[in-house]
């Protein structure tokens, strides 16, 4: 526990242990604006006890969002996001801006833009074709993620993370069956990494070793045909060779065709089925044992890939997934990740890490039933524990 516990650096920064709060998006920013709902959310997390928390989704441009009201990067939100990475620094923790696009993943009804994906595919959610942008165009997506750290430096931000994962932009040009293209971002592994380096290295030298830079990497995508834990590694090393990186957290599944992989435990479809207007919600009722696949839970479930991660690289890495115990935490320290990362047992438990370090023996009450997925555009939360707190404008909307 005293490793655990103890300060720890993280590239440039020092956080006071190795716990970090993985990002989860809140659902509490209507309009697109940063709320005291947020910012409470994130100060009530560093006040239970994590070294950093990270606020999430911050995207790097309007259209990358999964929806029109999250949040995304521009010079009119740095006041808003300065008042919450205050509030989190008073609490003693650091806070981190997971940047990034949403790709295939965006929501381009609601957004009134266009999804982008390597190549030509049709998007459920926008009910259109998703648009495949030319070199010139990944040049401006390179400059807005290096912009939306600058932002973040402004705001306060202590680290960012680049979200590679999950069939987001990045992790959808890393998919061999979502990347066709021909060009020198289509074909090998390689090539399809260039995107995830040029990013990281703009990011990195945007913010010149002042705040620490991770990403968030898929080590694989969990369904056939899509990246694979081999070709992760190849793009995992390639990464830790550029030298951009402080870190890297190690995640799975697909946000477009297979999120439980990511989670583990219930799919809570039915829930789900009832965020979603009518035609949708019929689809999701047919697609659902499909789409929200069932993966029994477990502790350290993501381990067994990670573990490939840790014998072939030197950075630090955190280990995600089924992080919810003492007994967890000091098996990740013990195979050698500097880092876990913990989601789904602070929602329903914020203060959790400061029980655990007055009585080693204390276990998380979360159930893993991921009744909290479904809530995520409402106002993301443990249905289970009591919500005082009131509900933002825009909760409940018909339009998502």
């Amino acid at each position: 526990m005293s490793d655990l516990f103890a300060p720890a650096a993280l590239g440039p920064i020092t956080l006071r242990n190795r716990v970090i709060k993985a990002a989860t998006f809140e659902g509490r920013t209507p309009r697109a604006e940063v709320t005291d709902d947020l910012i409470e959310f994130h100060r009530e997390v560093a006040a239970g006890g994590v070294g950093m928390t990270t606020v999430a989704y911050c995207a790097v441009a309007p259209g990358g969002r999964t929806d029109r009201h999250q949040l995304w990067m521009r010079p009119e939100v740095v006041a808003g996001l300065r008042a919450l990475t205050d509030a989190v620094h008073v609490e003693g923790a650091a806070a981190s801006a997971q940047i990034g696009h949403a790709g295939p993943v965006a929501n381009a009804a609601s957004n009134r833009a266009p999804a982008l994906a390597p190549s030509r595919l049709f998007s459920p959610l926008g009910m259109r074709p998703m648009h495949v942008p030319d070199e010139a165009e990944i040049r401006a997506l390179v400059t807005a993620h290096a912009e939306a750290a600058r932002l973040a430096e402004q705001a306060g931000f202590d680290a960012v993370e680049i979200h590679f994962g999950h069939n987001y932009l990045v992790s959808s040009f890393l998919s061999p069956l979502l990347n066709r293209r021909t060009d020198r971002y289509g074909g090998s592994t390689l090539n399809r990494a260039r995107l995830a380096r040029e990013i990281a290295c703009a990011v990195g030298e945007a913010v010149g070793g002042r705040l620490a830079v991770t990403a968030k990497l898929n080590m694989e995508d969990g369904v056939r045909g899509g990246l694979t834990v081999p070709e992760a590694l190849q793009v995992a090393c390639r990464l830790e060779d550029d030298g951009a990186l402080d870190a890297l957290t190690l995640t799975a599944g697909s946000s477009l065709l297979n999120p439980m992989l990511l989670f583990h435990g219930d799919a809570p479809r039915r829930e789900f089925a009832k965020t979603l207007p009518g035609p949708a919600r019929w689809g999701m009722r047919v697609v659902g044992p499909v789409f929200l696949k069932e993966y029994p839970y477990r502790e350290a479930y993501l381990l067994d890939r990670a573990r490939q991660f840790r014998r072939e690289l030197t950075m630090p890495l955190a280990l995600l997934g089924g992080i919810t115990n003492l007994d967890t935490m000091t098996t990740a320290r013990a195979e050698g990740f500097e880092f876990v990362a913990m989601a789904r047992a602070l929602l329903r438990e914020p203060d959790l890490l400061h029980r655990i370090r007055s009585d080693a023996e204390t276990r998380s009450v979360c159930i893993h039933c991921n009744q909290c997925m479904p809530t995520i555009y409402s106002r993301t939360r443990c249905i289970y524990r009591p919500d005082r707190s009131p509900r933002p404008i825009g909760a409940d909307r018909e339009d998502l």
